[in-house]
């Protein structure tokens, strides 16, 4: 959520800022006029309040007439407040219900545009490999060497579901411990998360009220989180931080889900898109002046995880346009996938600044006692079908059998997957 006081100090700046995310300006607008009505009310509600504590303390202190003229006088500033209350009430959930709505503005270095289309290739790390043979996708390869089973998956839970087999199964353990392992080494602390939220939690991450038809929920009013980032962001609600403690960095492992209601059509084929997967998600909490180093040492991360599995990748700038509500600025990583014969997304990273944080009510104390709302960040270590996808593709040999990577050797029991 923003600052209202940056609303209201630089209306046209955020209307623009936030066009270029696509969002509409009147927004702002019509904010304004709400937190006009609102601090209206507030001031009348408040001023009421007053007035029947001071005639409440003077009736106490008082005799005969100027008694009596207190309580009277206590009487219309009761009625006052119990008239200005649901008022009030009133128009504070309509201010939180319009400020929820607007995104957070992007950063002035993002590079313009209104979808994925647009975003813009940063650099590119690693050699593509070449094949005397035509390469297999994950999928045939999946089914030459009983690793993967779409078809079963489907007759009990639909489409976009999958059975992991065999030595996939073990080098999906394999991924999270690799990760975890260089995740824990810079002192971030492993996490497995719930993966059902309440409505608070997942509207202080950003995800509602907006992205309800990407989630999954349940008849209890709970939503299943669809990446550690939402229980991560909850973490710390309500808490002031001491300044002393930042950064906080934690790396979540959870399966997520996803309803993918926009994507019809798209990517049907294998594991690249499915309603479940599971993920290792880097979350940072930090101060304001720290955030951009932050997103910039989460990208290393990214690159050094990706770089030591030995596949080939490229750093994507997302446009305004593809960011979501939360995010001021963006960067993916994508991976070769010779399958298919091109780089797709397996890793996104992305600073949130307060965004999050005003929502969850999270705070950080200076050294001189003042508090603020921290910073938010998130990260992808590992996304596991994805991540998966590239090993067995990039690995593949003539032979049909897919060589692991060097770095996984000494969490698996073999270093190359055959036939059987």
């Amino acid at each position: 959520m923003l600052d209202i006081e940056i609303i209201r100090k630089e209306p046209e700046v955020i209307k623009k800022a936030i066009a270029r995310k696509g969002a509409d300006p009147a927004l702002i607008d019509e904010v304004i006029l709400i937190d006009r009505n609102r601090r209206r009310v507030l001031s009348e509600l408040e001023r009421a309040q007053n007035e029947l504590n001071t005639s409440s303390k003077d009736i106490a202190q008082l005799h005969g007439q100027q008694k009596i003229d207190a309580i009277n006088q206590a009487s219309i500033s009761s009625a006052k407040v119990k008239e200005l209350k649901p008022e009030a009430d009133a128009a504070q959930a309509e201010f939180l219900d319009i400020m929820l709505q607007i995104p957070n503005p992007p950063q002035a270095d993002v590079i313009d545009g209104a979808s994925d289309k647009e975003n813009k290739v940063n650099r590119t790390v690693g050699e593509i490999p070449k094949f005397a043979f035509k390469p297999l996708d994950h999928v045939e390869l999946g089914e030459k060497l009983d690793l993967i089973d779409i078809e079963r998956a489907g007759k009990i839970s639909g489409s976009r579901f999958y059975f992991l087999k065999n030595e996939l199964v073990q080098l999906e353990f394999a991924l999270v411990q690799y990760a975890l392992e260089i995740l824990t080494a810079e002192k971030f602390v492993p996490m497995i998360v719930p993966i059902l939220l309440n409505r608070e939690a997942m509207t202080g991450a950003g995800y509602l009220p907006a992205g309800e038809d990407e989630i999954y929920k349940t008849q209890d009013d709970l939503f299943l989180a669809g990446t550690s980032e939402q229980p991560l962001a909850g973490y710390h609600t309500g808490e002031i931080i001491d300044v002393s403690r930042l950064p906080l960095r934690y790396a979540g492992f959870s399966s997520c889900f996803r309803r993918e209601a926009g994507s019809h059509g798209k990517d049907v084929r294998g594991i690249l898109r499915a309603h479940q997967f599971d993920k290792v998600e880097m979350f940072s909490f930090t101060t304001p002046d720290k955030s951009e180093k932050e997103h910039e040492y989460l990208v290393s991360l990214e690159e050094k995880i990706v770089s030591g599995l030995g596949l080939p990748y490229q750093i994507i700038d997302i446009c305004a346009g593809d960011l979501g509500a939360p995010a001021v600025k963006k960067f993916d990583l994508e991976t070769w996938m010779p399958g298919q014969d091109q780089y797709r997304e397996t890793h996104s990273c992305s600073n949130c600044t307060d965004y999050q944080a005003r929502r969850l009510n999270i705070r950080f104390r200076d050294k001189d006692g003042k508090v603020a709302p921290l910073h938010t960040l998130n990260g992808t270590a590992i996304a596991i079908g994805r991540m998966l996808i590239a090993i067995m593709e990039n690995g593949q040999q003539k032979s049909g059998s897919i060589k692991i990577p060097e770095v996984l050797h000494r969490y698996l029991p073999f270093t190359e997957i055959k036939r059987k």
